[in-house]
């Protein structure tokens, strides 16, 4: 097959394009490659022009601020409007995200139409922020969501202004008419697919794909001093709850001050991210989640110790007990706290916790496994 897949978030599509292509399939993936990550995409729709060139960048900001119109979304949709001829021929097309093309929703939906024309077996992933995961936060059924700092602090509101977008009637259009125009609804983990279950939705759950032949195992030998990794990005600071990891860094600081060596890196290119938390034992991923994302299952690849989102759903779907392949962090700093002093006082765990990661990757995650998934789906 000839497979299209649109927009680049969080390595997923590049770890599924590895997937497919092992199995014998013809790959391109067009994306930003999201920002400062600087993922890798066969045709790139990032804004070199606004981001790039100093006095367009000041200029472009200048009108942005004065009259709401983000130059950044209009370059990107001349660049992907550039690009339709050369996306042809294909047999599908996945998109990673309603918004897979980062521009205005109108301006989505008419490049959407075009290449839908074009290709008629379509998809839609929903692997992070879409407007029925929204949706459903704002019923706060959950006992926390990524927007629980919101909601218990409006004034925080433009700093949640990604995930708020999505409860724009322009954003619900486009989603409803993706709906109306995918053959399928495919969800990553159980952070989108339990919203999903909950509105109604019928999905595909098909959990991310990890290429466990890339990404080596790194077993541990003698700890000498525990090395805890903190990676933070600014843009998603409070969706991760990571004022709760620094906050407990800050007790282990005092605490354990002579056994551990800790690392806080921010906003890191992709690449220079990977080399810095190769050192570590123990990664502090996120919070407020139930389910692994991208960044905490390349970690358990490499058998390191991820605290993340590993609630009592995600326990249950893979018959696993708790801290078993991870570890489950809570909204409470002292909680997290006492978790890492536990792995400092008992590095064996850290052993024990961190093949099991690797196995746990290797027997739900594998790469061409997933990639073989994705194409039954497609095919149904």
């Amino acid at each position: 097959m000839k497979i299209l897949l649109l927009g680049e978030y969080s390595r997923l599509h590049n770890s599924l394009k590895e997937g497919l292509e092992a199995l014998g399939h013809e790959i391109t993936i067009v994306g930003c490659g999201d920002k400062f990550k600087k993922f890798p995409v066969d045709f790139s729709i990032y804004a070199r022009m606004c981001n790039n060139n100093k006095i367009a960048n000041f200029l472009f900001k200048s009108i942005r601020k004065v009259f709401g119109l983000d130059f950044e979304k209009i370059e990107k949709a001349i660049r992907y409007y550039l690009l339709l001829p050369k996306l042809k021929d294909f047999n599908h097309v996945q998109l990673i995200n309603s918004d897979a093309l980062e521009t205005y929703p109108i301006l989505s939906r008419l490049l959407y139409k075009k290449l839908f024309k074009k290709i008629k077996s379509r998809s839609l992933l929903i692997c992070g922020d879409e407007v029925p995961v929204v949706d459903y936060w704002f019923q706060k059924e959950l006992k926390y969501s990524v927007l629980t700092p919101y909601f218990e602090d409006n004034s925080l509101e433009n700093q949640f202004r990604f995930p708020l977008k999505y409860r724009k009637e322009n954003y619900r259009k486009t989603f409803h008419w993706l709906k109306e125009n995918c053959q399928n609804l495919i969800t990553s983990d159980l952070d989108y697919e339990i919203p999903m279950q909950k509105l109604g939705f019928t999905t595909t759950f098909i959990p991310n794909p990890i290429n466990t032949n890339q990404i080596v195992f790194q077993p541990l030998e003698n700890i000498d001093k525990i090395i805890i990794f903190l990676g933070i990005n600014r843009l998603s600071y409070l969706k991760k709850g990571i004022i709760y990891f620094e906050k407990a860094l800050e007790i282990i600081q005092k605490n354990h001050a002579d056994k551990v060596e800790i690392i806080v890196t921010e906003n890191l290119p992709y690449n220079e991210y990977i080399l810095q938390y190769n050192k570590a034992h123990i990664l502090l991923d996120q919070v407020f989640a139930y389910d692994q994302g991208y960044n905490a299952l390349e970690a358990m690849a490499k058998g390191k110790v991820v605290f993340t989102g590993a609630e009592t759903e995600f326990l249950n779907m893979y018959q696993l007990h708790e801290d078993e392949v991870c570890i489950n962090a809570l909204p409470n700093e002292n909680k997290i706290a006492a978790k890492l002093s536990f792995l400092i006082e008992h590095p064996e765990k850290i052993f024990e916790i961190s093949k099991n990661a690797r196995n746990f990757i290797e027997k739900e995650h594998h790469y061409q496994t997933i990639a073989t998934k994705y194409l039954a789906c497609w095919e149904a």
